[in-house]
C-alpha cells in the first residue's frame, strides 16, 4: 500500500479488543510499532492511525449471553470491569 501523504489525524482513533493484552504489546513491539506513551496500549499503524488496543476481560464493554452462546465462547471479566458495569446498571 502507499503511505499516506497527509499527517496523521490527532483527534480519531479506532479500538481493537484483544484476549491478551501483553501478547498484543510483544507482538507490536517485535513488529517495530510506534507505540505512544501513556498508561494503555495504544500505536500508530504505518499510515499514522491511531489505534488503542485494550483487553476484553477488563472494560465494560460484553456481549449479549445469547451472542456469546451463539459464538461458543465463555469470556470473563476482572472484578474492576464487573463493578464498573454495575455501577452503570449493566450487570
Amino acid at each position: 500500500m502507499e503511505g499516506r501523504s497527509q499527517p496523521p489525524d490527532r483527534a480519531r482513533h479506532f479500538g481493537l479488543v484483544v484476549d491478551d493484552l501483553d501478547a498484543a504489546r510483544r507482538a507490536l513491539e517485535a513488529a517495530g510499532a510506534e507505540i505512544l506513551p501513556g498508561r494503555g496500549l495504544d500505536f500508530r499503524d504505518p499510515w499514522g492511525n491511531h489505534v488503542q488496543v485494550v483487553q476484553y476481560d477488563e472494560i465494560q464493554f460484553t456481549k449479549a449471553e445469547p451472542v456469546l452462546r451463539g459464538m461458543g465462547l465463555e469470556l470473563g471479566k476482572t472484578e474492576q470491569a464487573l463493578a464498573e458495569l454495575r455501577a452503570n446498571g449493566l450487570d
